[in-house]
């Protein structure tokens, strides 16, 4: 395929067209940070609840930080009232925002209940008076994603794509299922195509891109202008960058070697360690080790145990301890750790 031509949002360009997604409790600043160093075109914070934000509480400003090394920056806004999420949006481009992206995706039934995410999908009218009021609140760019529709029978994405662009949303993302599957069952790529038919604005396909070769079928089916990666950078902060280097036609790189993922997972544990705080970070880090360390020898038994320790400080030489057993295993130097 040739070269994907770099995003222009607005007047914000993102030379690489790949893209973390925005997942609750996962990708907050120290996953994002670790992404961003092995090569990723752009991050964009977790979904932040726009009541949350205008309340500023400590949750919506604690996912509303980032590291400079990510900007410029993508931060996502949920809700359901115009107002709000205008007020919303104007907070977030004064503490530095670049772009403002609306959730119109998330399946999750609290969300939903709300009548915030991918429920707007079943509200149009709704849908276009957040949209109105976010864009017309900021003068950075405003993004916009969304799944397919609500269920197989409403697969309205291209008519919600054509009312955001004509309101002055900059790009939108497709996730390829609708919202009644979850995540079940396997992304539609060729449906993207149809949105990236209605519009004449860059758009994003997301959904089931697991590897290189999966965001070059989704590209090749959907025709869109760049890829989404979401949960296959689950313990891969990598493969971002492995997408960037298959869709510029070069080699991709690969996979860091055992010691060098055993320095990456100790310094993220720590980095979560400084965000939360050492009583709550431990148990946020619990998911992240268990995806590293997935598919490595003893690793269940590890996580079993791992995962019954509230004391962040046990953690850490356990830590060592597996990895040292894994290069040992393999035959691999230990390495300094750090």
């Amino acid at each position: 395929m040739t070269k994907l031509a770099p995003l222009q949002i607005g007047p914000v360009r993102i030379d690489s067209p790949v893209v973390l997604a925005p997942m609750t409790g996962v990708t907050d600043r120290p996953f994002r940070t670790l992404v961003k160093r092995y090569g990723a075109g752009l991050t964009v914070t977790e979904m932040i609840a726009s009541e949350a934000m205008v309340r500023e509480t400590r949750q919506s400003l604690q996912k509303a930080a980032w590291d400079p090394s990510e900007e410029p920056v993508s931060m996502q806004l949920a809700g359901c009232e115009p107002r709000v999420m205008a007020e919303a949006a104007k907070l977030n481009e004064q503490r530095g925002a670049a772009i403002i992206d609306i959730n119109m995706g998330c399946p999750v039934k609290k969300i939903v209940n709300g009548h915030a995410g991918s429920h707007l999908m079943r509200d149009l009218p709704l849908a276009a008076q957040l949209i109105e009021s976010t864009v017309k609140a900021v003068s950075v760019p405003v993004t916009l994603k969304m799944r397919m529709g609500w269920c197989h029978e409403s697969l309205n994405a291209p008519e919600l794509a054509r009312i955001a662009e004509d309101l002055g949303v900059k790009l939108i993302t497709v996730h390829g299922r609708t919202r009644n599957q979850l995540y079940s069952g396997t992304a539609d790529w060729a449906f993207v195509a149809k949105v990236k038919q209605a519009v004449s604005l860059p758009v994003i396909v997301n959904g089931d891109i697991n590897s290189p070769e999966d965001a070059l079928e989704a590209l090749r089916q959907s025709g869109a202008d760049g890829v989404m990666v979401g949960r296959g950078a689950y313990g891969k902060p990598w493969l971002l960058a492995q997408v960037m280097a298959a869709l510029d036609g070069e080699a991709v790189p690969d996979a860091p070697t055992l010691s060098e993922q055993r320095d990456l997972v100790l310094g993220h544990y720590e980095a979560m360690l400084e965000l939360y705080g050492r009583e709550h970070g431990v148990g946020i880090a619990r998911k992240h080790l268990g995806w590293y360390t997935k598919g490595l020898p003893s690793s269940a038994e590890f996580r079993n145990k791992v995962n019954m320790i509230a004391d962040a400080d046990q953690v850490l030489p356990m830590l060592r301890d597996f990895y040292a057993a894994q290069l040992d295993r393999a035959g691999q130097p230990l390495g300094l750790a750090a």
